[in-house]
Parts: structure tokens; sequence; C-alpha cells
């Protein structure tokens, strides 16, 4: 007998993002959660190496790669859709959950535990918290590609994202704004140069 999870993962490179929105470029769940994934890890190292914390960042990382997969069965539901009311996003939580469970029984019994504690994160974690900050910096950069292209589509989103960002009061996502946000603003020659 075969097992389907990892093939079920394969097909994340088909689920597309920001399925309301005019896009430049395309975006899949799957370059997404790499682009996380990368995040969460700069992310947990600036919490151990700038303010002296002691985040995980294998584990933030390993968040970071699963923390879409549900959505191999779910699709990607718009934001505004699924944030619209209370009722909406309780109803698509336990639609992921249920999309979660039915991934790790795709796997064989002796690894379901120890995938099931990358795709069924701990959210009371610093490295879960770390890691969805690491998710709204991506979408930020994502606006921040698109609006370089000319593309006004994304700007209320850039807002609307930078503020949700800054009101988590992170300073690791502070020191990444800092840091490493004006470079992707750039252009490659620019970026040569910076």
């Amino acid at each position: 007998m075969g097992y389907n999870f990892f093939a079920y993962m394969d097909r994340m490179k088909y689920i597309k993002r920001w399925q309301l929105m005019r896009s430049v470029r395309e975006e899949n769940i799957m370059e997404h959660s790499q682009q996380v994934a990368m995040f969460a890890h700069a992310l947990a190292i600036i919490n151990n190496k700038v303010y002296g914390g002691s985040a995980d960042p294998a584990k933030a990382v390993l968040y970071a790669v699963y923390h879409e997969c549900s959505e191999v069965m779910t699709g990607d539901l718009p934001t505004p859709i699924k944030y619209f009311n209370n009722s909406i996003q309780g109803a698509y939580k336990q639609l992921e959950e249920r999309a979660e469970d039915k991934l790790l029984n795709t796997l064989p019994e002796e690894l379901k535990g120890v995938f099931g504690l990358s795709v069924k994160a701990d959210k009371q974690s610093c490295e879960y918290k770390l890691m969805k900050a690491a998710d709204r910096l991506a979408a930020y950069v994502k606006c921040l590609e698109e609006i370089r292209c000319g593309n006004a589509e994304f700007k209320k989103a850039e807002k609307s994202i930078k503020s949700d960002l800054l009101a988590r009061k992170l300073p690791e996502v502070e020191y990444f704004f800092e840091n490493f946000i004006p470079a992707f603003s750039l252009t490659l020659d620019e970026l040569e140069g910076f």
C-alpha cells in the first residue's frame, strides 16, 4: 500500500494565492511557504541573537513549511472572505483542522506523530507567533513587489499588512523592517550597489 502525503504536498504548487486581485506575477502556496520558512528562520535567529531569546529556528521553519498544507484540500480562501465574520472564520478553521487530520492520515502510522508536530503547530509557542509574523511579512513583500511593478491594486493591502505587522509589537519584526525591508523595493541593479 502506498501513502499519499507527499503527493498531496506536491500539489501545493497548483494552489494560487491572491485570487481576488490582479497580480503582475502569480504566486502559489508552495513558493509562498518557502519564503515564509526563510523569514520565520530569520525572525527566530533575530529573536535569539539580537534579543537574547530562545526560539527554536528549526521549529519555526517546519511550522512555515506546513502552514498552508491544508489548502491542498480546501483551496486558498481569500482573506476578505476568510475573515468576513466570526462564524465564517470559525467554520474555516474547523475545515482547516479536518483537512490537516485527513492529510496526516495519509502517512504511515509510525510517522503521523512526528509530522503532526509540524502540521498541527503549537499555536501558543514563540515559534508559531514568529511564523505567523513571517507569513504576514511574505504578504507585505508581495505587495511591495507588485507596487514596484506599477500595480496599484496592492496599495491598500500594503498599508493594511504593514499596520498589522507593526501592531504586533514584535521587536524581531521591527528589526526585520529596519534592516531588510528597504531592499525589497530595489531593482537588481540597485541591489548590486546597495
